[in-house]
């Protein structure tokens, strides 16, 4: 699939974050976990969703017992990056690091984030070294 193909709508990607939440989930599971999100929705209005997505190939279903169980085939590792990707294109022109000092310099991280963040400048410095040394 092209990063075209990964674009979703609001609800649609609502209702795959659900799949991906919660894993393997009947139409009825999905609505009660956007309920719980504040998103009041009807039964028939999630099955819609499902259906489209499992028509664009982001869903796929088993239809082996008496309620369908829809299961996320796609990604949120994929999602995210192709997002990622359209946005640092809209935004900054393809450029990754202006959108880093960005939320760096605008969003709060936990210690944990702040420690891998040091670990990866360390890295590429180190692989910078290699590359010019």
């Amino acid at each position: 699939m092209s990063d075209r193909e990964y674009e979703l709508g609001a609800a649609e990607f609502e209702v795959l974050r659900s799949l991906w939440d919660r894993g393997p989930s009947t139409v009825r599971e999905v609505m009660n976990e956007l309920h719980q999100r504040s998103r009041k929705v009807a039964y028939t209005t999630v099955l819609t969703f499902l259906t489209r997505l499992e028509q664009k190939g982001y869903v796929t279903s088993d239809k082996s017992e008496l309620a369908y169980v829809y299961r996320a085939k796609i990604s949120r590792e994929k999602v995210s990056r192709s997002r990622a990707r359209e946005l640092i294109e809209q935004l900054y022109d393809g450029a990754v690091g202006p959108l880093v000092l960005q939320l760096v310099r605008t969003e709060r991280l936990s210690v944990a984030e702040i420690d891998e963040l040091q670990q990866l400048i360390e890295t590429l410095e180190a692989r910078n070294k290699r590359a010019s040394g």
